[in-house]
């Protein structure tokens, strides 16, 4: 089953408009929703809680309407830029009140999480670092034995050690094939190490959304002359950067010839590239 299918989504703020995005998230996959600041990934986030309205299209979280089933709240891990937990609470009395509020919520499991994260059970989340607090997030979203984790910048604010610790964390939750994860984040390079499927937002619009391993298979970078550029096919090439040095080109490696050398690229790289040729 798809943990997640979006279709022909819609949303138009008037300044602003998702317009007409369609994915698919397949289960026991982690999929990355890469854009820059105004892309629409929280706006798609938002729409997908269903904590504001959408124009048209669908929405199913593991095959149920996303607006239709209390119990969806149920199987939704979220941890959103703003973690949302009231600031005179400890880490303890968290548990406690989760406890109360998550059918499914284990104990065990979040004092495991506090323990494996260093996170203090008895000092006041107003006291916390922005690091800490997005700990605090992740580790209740893991602990009500959710099928599908959505995270909005949720690695934002941890230290190099700490985010590798807790992709790994993300990466053992989607072992189990009926467990997924959406993920936006500004780090591209932390979606490039656990990310299975990598989608592309700009100004509302999806530029792509593809296997990871597909993209970097497909697409790579030509360090060339504009004149050796100007011989290639105009299809084989996807964006170019020109410089008094040369030019740099993301290319399709199949529509290259086999004599000039193409080196890989990265999902960041890719990214910035469509997006400098979509303006």
């Amino acid at each position: 089953m798809n943990a997640l299918e979006i279709k022909n989504l819609t949303k138009n703020y008037g300044g602003f408009k998702l317009d007409n995005l369609n994915l698919t998230l397949p289960g026991g996959c982690i999929m990355g929703l890469i854009g820059e600041n105004g892309a629409g990934k929280s706006t798609t986030i938002k729409l997908i809680l269903d904590m504001i309205s959408r124009d048209s299209g669908t929405i199913k979280i593991l095959g149920r309407d996303n607006r239709e089933n209390i119990q969806l709240k149920q199987d939704i891990g979220v941890v959103l830029d703003d973690v949302g937990i009231p600031e005179c609470l400890n880490s303890k009395q968290v548990g406690k009140i989760m406890s109360h509020t998550f059918t499914n919520w284990n104990d065990k499991i979040f004092a495991d999480y506090l323990k494996q994260l260093s996170i203090p059970p008895n000092k006041p989340f107003k006291e916390f670092s922005r690091g800490m607090k997005m700990k605090l997030g992740i580790t209740v979203a893991l602990s009500h034995n959710p099928k599908l984790l959505i995270l909005d910048e949720a690695t934002s604010g941890l230290d190099p050690v700490i985010r590798d610790e807790v992709l790994d964390i993300f990466s053992d939750f989607t072992r189990d094939e009926n467990h997924s994860v959406l993920i936006s984040s500004h780090i591209v390079s932390d979606l490039e190490k656990i990310c299975d499927y990598i989608a592309f937002l700009h100004k509302g619009k999806l530029l792509l959304c593809q296997e990871k391993d597909i993209l970097l298979e497909q697409y790579g970078i030509l360090h060339c002359t504009e004149s050796q550029l100007s011989e290639l096919e105009p299809s084989a090439v996807k964006g170019k950067k020109i410089s008094p040095y040369g030019v740099q080109a993301l290319v399709l490696r199949n529509r290259i010839p086999a004599q000039m050398g193409v080196s890989p690229v990265s999902i960041e790289d890719l990214f910035i590239f469509m997006v400098k040729e979509s303006v």
